[in-house]
């Protein structure tokens, strides 16, 4: 699809409209006295593990958010904060299309790993090359069908065909999936896979260049234009407590203040 000329003049109009929607929407919240909202997205695997915990301390520290937790892509996370449709984007560094500046900041070292079954051929194997994976199912959770994700980038890179390509709801559902005989292998973040290593469900895979490092980041708009409440997050994740809440999340939140994330699409 390609905008017309009409399109392409109708398209910055459109941006300011979604601007002042958002901007009515948060001045009249604060002149009923309701809280800040924050609008938070992520990728899937942050959002399954830590930002709930995330949210429900905040929250409480701050004493004011009602906060609502989306699940994207990188792209999908860029247009929506250059739209002022969200206002914080944890996972992926974010840099934005050079009309808006969005400011991506790292908050958490970790690093990627491949899991397999302990009963799996996969276990033994010593010093495996990543080219002699093409023809072992890969389990991924939503976060691998990114195509800003190493995943999704090592899959492409190794050309896995798609029928070896198995989607799962969660990295919870593709380690599940791994630990069966000899069913694949499911990357997954080292840290947030350590309980079911420690259990042996799973066995790491030793693939050369693995674990790979990664990097989780929080982005928003420049400090300008990002809400204060925004902001305020973004230094809450540089403090030790949220740095101890995504090493190790917590088993979950109360019924009450448990937000389930929302799936976030771009429609073309």
């Amino acid at each position: 699809m390609e905008l017309t000329a009409a399109g392409r003049r109708l398209v910055p109009i459109a941006s300011e409209m979604i601007h002042l929607g958002a901007e009515a929407q948060a001045t009249v919240r604060q002149a009923r006295g309701a809280a800040p909202e924050l609008r938070i997205l992520a990728s899937s695997t942050v959002a399954e593990y830590v930002v709930p915990s995330l949210v429900d301390i905040f929250t409480k520290k701050s004493a004011a958010s009602e906060a609502t937790v989306g699940v994207a892509t990188a792209a999908e996370m860029q247009a929506f904060l250059q739209e002022r449709l969200a206002d914080v984007a944890l996972g992926p560094k974010l840099t934005g299309d050079g009309s808006v500046q969005l400011e991506s900041q790292p908050v958490m070292r970790c690093s990627l790993q491949l899991l397999t079954s302990p009963r799996s051929r996969l276990a033994s194997a010593r010093g495996l090359s990543p080219s002699a994976l093409t023809d072992v199912d890969w389990l991924l959770d939503p976060a691998g069908t990114d195509p800003s994700s190493a995943v999704y980038q090592l899959i492409g890179k190794l050309g896995v065909p798609d029928k070896r390509v198995l989607v799962l709801p969660s990295q919870t559902a593709a380690l599940a999936a791994a630990a069966d005989d000899d069913a694949g292998i499911a990357p997954a973040v080292t840290h947030l896979a350590a309980g079911e290593v420690r259990r042996n469900s799973v066995v790491p895979v030793d693939v050369r260049g693995f674990p790979l490092p990664m990097l989780w980041h929080v982005s928003t708009l420049a400090s300008d234009r990002s809400s204060p409440t925004a902001w305020s997050f973004r230094r809450f994740l540089t403090t030790a407590v949220a740095t101890q809440i995504m090493l190790q999340p917590s088993r979950g939140v109360p019924p009450g203040r448990f937000k389930p994330p929302v799936y976030v699409t771009l429609w073309n």
